[in-house]
């Protein structure tokens, strides 16, 4: 065997995503930021690149495991802005990014639908690929769903 194939379950061990999902059920009962509130309302009104910055905020001056939260919707932001510049290779990468935080959240995550928002942003995902690169401005825009949440 391989030095690297032998080292490789201390290598993952090491620097692969632990994800505590006792912590992220726990940190869910929580409220929304300020930020994050206001972040989801640019989002809500189609002002992606907005969005993004408000919730990035949100996402640095959160301590826990809810910064998961604020992290999936800033991505999904982010691929919903490059969908809108037409940038085909960046909206496929920030919705394969956005798998990693999203898919370990529960159904609702501080009021937030997350399921529902997994499911839109796969559904739009899946759209952006039978479009391809090519076709990436005739992206049905109604897809770019708002993320619905109470407060």
């Amino acid at each position: 065997r391989s030095h690297l194939a032998a080292e490789l379950p201390e290598l993952i061990a090491r620097y692969a995503r632990q994800v505590d999902q006792v912590a992220i059920q726990a940190a869910c009962q929580g409220a929304l930021s300020a930020l994050a509130v206001r972040g989801l309302e640019l989002f809500n009104h189609g002002e992606y690149f907005e969005a993004h910055e408000l919730l990035e905020l949100a996402w640095n001056e959160e301590r826990g495991p809810a910064r998961e939260l604020y992290r999936a919707i800033l991505q999904a932001a982010v691929a919903y802005l490059q969908i809108e510049r037409g940038n085909y290779n960046g909206a496929l990468k920030m919705f394969q990014r956005l798998r990693q935080w999203i898919n370990p959240l529960p159904e609702e995550c501080r009021g937030v639908a997350v399921g529902r928002l997994r499911q839109d942003a796969e559904t739009a995902y899946a759209h952006l690929l039978e479009l391809g690169r090519e076709r990436v401005v005739e992206f049905d825009r109604r897809l770019l769903k708002p993320v619905e949440y109470n407060q």
